[in-house]
């Protein structure tokens, strides 16, 4: 594991060190599982006081808690931004060195960027383009026709159904399956006839897509995913679905064919949104929403069938005054029964 100094780590982050400079951070962990020579985070006044009594010899921490009397600090205006800035230089990924495994089998067509590494038993098909720096891990399938942009990473069993687009530094998590035919049938004198699905994906740079997800291709056109969005693991993307730039959909969303959703939205686990919907910009929907109409522009949705959150919440709380009601409704019927009925 790579060696820095204090201050090599404050000037990557933009910080300031507090205490010794020159001190040399070996490693990067949490407060209760730090050693010597480890850095830890700490972004409020909890995690700080944790960090205080851990065994790591630095804390990178955000905001003023007063200055620390056995640690260095790294101040930066951002604790948790910081700590995506530093695992990296910690633990950098590894590299995987240019060429071609003799079990791989890339079509005659194909054009691969020298710098390219594909891994064991990938499949490459006709006409593919592979650019600068992409890899395939291992046991791949790019079908014909496909396009993968500079520094694109496929992880293990990731399948590229043909006329698949990849934009720069798309990267795509293991049992992922981009380009499979939308689920389209029409009704024929009884039967299910299948509508032939002959769009297909496009991924712009710098979409992250978590594993065993599908992206289905589009009946005509193009399913297309905005720059920078990221996609949890076991989401459904129908045909002819559009999301927009730098959007966060959670693990097990559903989102039915043709709809639109605009950029900087976060779809929480377990959404689903049916089908020739518009979902605005900056949008939240919380998790196990069920949303069934267009939501405008800025607002946060929740439940099912979804309404904006202030609706469902006057409707939940309700629901939960619903058994107290219903015992004075009974009382009130009882007695209203005895002055009409004072004999009984």
């Amino acid at each position: 594991m790579p060696t820095f100094t204090a201050a090599q780590l404050a000037e990557k982050l933009g910080g300031q060190v507090v205490g010794d400079p020159h001190l040399e951070l070996s490693g990067f962990a949490p407060a209760d599982s730090a050693k010597s020579g480890d850095l830890t985070f700490a972004e409020n006044e909890s995690y700080f006081a944790r960090a205080e009594n851990s065994a790591a010899s630095a804390v990178l921490v955000a905001g003023d808690y007063g200055l620390a009397t056995r640690k260095t600090q790294i101040r930066v205006p951002n604790a948790r931004t910081a700590f995506a800035q530093v695992l990296p230089m910690f633990f950098p990924e590894p590299a995987f060195p240019p060429g071609q495994h003799p079990s791989a089998v890339i079509a005659a067509s194909a054009i691969v960027d020298p710098s390219a590494h594909i891994g064991p038993g990938c499949v490459v098909g006709e006409r593919a383009r592979l650019g600068p720096g992409v890899v395939l891990q291992a046991q791949d399938f790019v079908g014909d026709d496909c396009v993968l942009g500079e520094n694109v990473r496929l992880f293990p069993q990731v399948t590229l159904y043909p006329r698949s687009i990849l934009g720069r530094r798309v990267r795509v998590h293991s049992g992922t399956v981009i380009g499979a035919d939308g689920f389209g049938y029409v009704m024929d004198q009884g039967q299910h006839r299948k509508v032939p699905q002959v769009g297909q994906v496009i991924l712009h740079d710098d979409v992250e897509i978590g594993a065993n997800v599908t992206v289905d291709r589009a009946a005509l056109g193009a399913t297309v995913i905005g720059k920078g969005t990221k996609i949890d693991n076991l989401v459904q993307i129908a045909h002819n679905v559009n999301i927009g730039e730098h959007c966060i959909v959670v693990a097990q969303v559903g989102i039915a064919g043709s709809t639109k959703i605009g950029s900087y939205t976060t779809i929480a686990g377990q959404v689903g949104i049916a089908g020739h919907l518009r979902i605005g910009d900056r949008v939240t929907i919380a998790a196990q929403s069920g949303v069934m109409n267009h939501i405008p522009e800025g607002q946060k949705w929740m439940g099912t069938p979804a309404h904006p959150d202030r609706v469902m919440k006057r409707q939940w709380l309700a629901a939960e005054r619903l058994p107290e009601l219903l015992r004075r409704v009974g009382e009130l019927e009882k007695q209203l029964a005895e002055l009409k009925n004072p004999a009984a």
